[in-house]
């Protein structure tokens, strides 16, 4: 089995809309993704999952120069942002992305698949 990472991504639009709603707004969607969690932990390709903080929560460091450099804020300018993951086990790519889809449909939004390095 192949590990993959599941990543949401949100951009400035998504996040517009998302600060008006209210947690009732929310609960579908909340319960929609809960349900999917449980499906991928009975059918044993859960391995870890959990939503992040706005972009605006971000603090970078970076140590690759002579002196720690902290920062608040993403790295760098983007579009997308990510908002959320699944670390799951599929047998390939291909049941990968029929989890994915299964992922978008459930959180309300594009699901970026990427495999893990093997070894």
């Amino acid at each position: 089995m192949s590990q993959y990472f599941l990543a949401v991504n949100h951009d400035e639009a998504s996040i517009a809309e998302m600060a008006t709603m209210t947690p009732e707004d929310m609960q579908p969607m909340f319960e929609a993704v809960g349900a999917f969690n449980d499906k991928l932990r009975a059918e044993g390709a859960w391995l870890f999952a959990g939503g992040l903080q706005t972009h605006d929560a971000t603090t970078v460091v970076d140590n690759t120069g002579d002196a720690p450099v902290v920062t608040d804020g993403p790295f760098s300018e983007s579009k997308e942002y990510l908002g959320g993951f699944w670390i799951i086990e599929a047998a390939d790519l291909d049941a990968a992305l029929d989890w994915a889809k299964q992922g978008s449909r459930a959180c309300g939004g594009p699901v970026e698949v990427r495999p893990f390095q093997e070894g």
